[in-house]
């Protein structure tokens, strides 16, 4: 779908498009509406001399509308999703581009006006089962959507997921494309791998199947299999489980990763392994984090690139602590401030660290984050759901040039429509 020029364009194709499904879902019961207003102020300012770019910084508004229909009576039910987003820029310049907010043209660096894209969801539902056709967000541990900046990433394909029996649930699917978070077309996939990008190993097939059983209210176990046609086959295992220990929570999830090339390996020859280990501790406002990661093999970890989720452990703001060879620790403390008489405020506190890296440049590198957020959600009734979130990011390196220092401030406003 190309760039539109103008918001108001925008916004008369959205309810243009989504009127008739709404109309026919607003008679069943659980349908719904909503529209998120996200304002994303990006500024990343990288320390080295030699760095290609000294800034990136941009400001931006989303819009992201969302209507979810329900089912149709009868023994197969089926309904309509519809996801419309779009993107206006407030500020931007060609030496500052490149935050990921806005797309840009690579010859002159100049950020359109607006851009976004229209998704539709046909869905299919058979006892406890569900069929998703079309425009899909994948929140699955082998193939995760992004969420980290002013509009999602979107994918596009089909998804399975069954509940029929007790304690399992079931899933398989195939997605042929993707659509970037600052982007208003879909392209075909790649990967990422040890978090660079290898966009000339492109695809249009990644299917995976996987299942998770349920050990209990707060257990479960997990077993993924999934496959970029022609560029690499994954297996993931995991264990999650949580239980209360006097007036704490405890737990964490173990997860572990194995990764080849295969088919025609247009990516070239595959090798990782990486292991996963998040640990927390929680009572009353307080939580704490361990983070424990490490990979193994000759490549660093391997996903559909820009899909980074939250599967690894030493998943942060700015970086992944991926590369071939790394051994990474996290120490992250969250403090809910409702413990305190202030309901709405939270703040996150992190520090990581990752070194025996191996890449073009060093053999032993090291790198580490350390991260600071606050959010805070009104509480008053004229300003429900409003939040305002600061994020305050630091990356290191010994190694290349690409040590920053990051600040992000995000306003949202979610609009229940029906």
């Amino acid at each position: 779908m190309s760039v539109l020029k103008t918001p108001t364009a925008w916004a008369a194709l959205l309810c243009a498009s989504a009127g008739p499904v709404i109309a026919q879902a607003g008679v069943i019961d659980d349908s719904k509406a909503t529209l998120t207003l996200r304002n994303y102020y990006f500024d990343r300012d990288y320390s080295d001399a030699d760095a290609p770019q000294s800034q990136r910084q941009e400001w931006a508004q989303g819009f992201i509308f969302k209507a979810t229909s329900g089912y149709t009576p009868g023994v197969v039910g089926a309904g309509l999703d519809v996801l419309g987003l779009v993107g206006v820029k407030l500020d931007s310049s060609p030496d500052r581009t490149g935050t990921e907010l806005l797309p840009y043209d690579h010859d002159d660096g100049r950020a359109p006006g607006s851009y976004g894209r229209l998704g539709l969801t046909a869905k299919l539902r058979l006892s406890r089962s569900e069929l998703r056709l079309g425009e899909l967000l994948p929140d699955i541990p082998v193939l995760r959507f992004n969420d980290g900046r002013l509009l999602p990433q979107t994918f596009q394909g089909a998804m399975f997921t069954s509940r029929e029996f007790e304690h399992l649930t079931l899933h398989a699917g195939r997605i042929h494309s993707f659509s970037p978070r600052s982007a208003a077309d879909s392209e075909d996939l790649y990967p990422s791998m040890g978090g660079r990008t290898v966009a000339t190993a492109t695809s249009d097939r990644f299917t995976y199947a996987g299942g998770e059983y349920s050990l209990g209210k707060d257990s479960a176990l997990g077993l993924w299999t999934a496959e970029l046609q022609n560029v690499y086959h994954q297996d993931y295992y995991s264990i999650t489980h949580y239980q209360p220990v006097g007036g704490w929570t405890v737990g964490g999830v173990l997860g572990a990763f194995d990764t080849r090339d295969t088919g025609r390996s247009v990516a070239g020859t595959l090798d990782n392994q990486a292991a996963s280990l998040l640990l927390s501790a929680a009572h009353g406002g307080h939580r704490f984090y361990l983070g424990l990661q490490r990979m193994y093999g000759e490549d660093g970890w391997v996903t559909i690139d820009r899909s980074l989720g939250s599967t690894m452990a030493n998943d942060l703001f700015a970086n992944t602590f991926v590369s071939a060879q790394e051994r990474s620790w996290q120490l992250r403390y969250d403090y809910n401030f409702a413990a305190l008489g202030i309901p709405g405020l939270t703040m996150l506190m992190r520090y990581a660290h990752g070194d025996h890296i191996h890449t073009a440049e060093t053999s032993n590198g090291r790198e580490w984050e350390r991260d600071l957020g606050l959010t805070y959600t009104f509480q008053l009734r004229q300003f429900q759901g409003l939040s305002v979130r600061w994020i305050n990011a630091e990356v290191g390196r010994d190694f290349g040039v690409n040590d920053f220092t990051e600040n992000r401030l995000i306003v949202s406003v979610p609009i229940e429509l029906f």
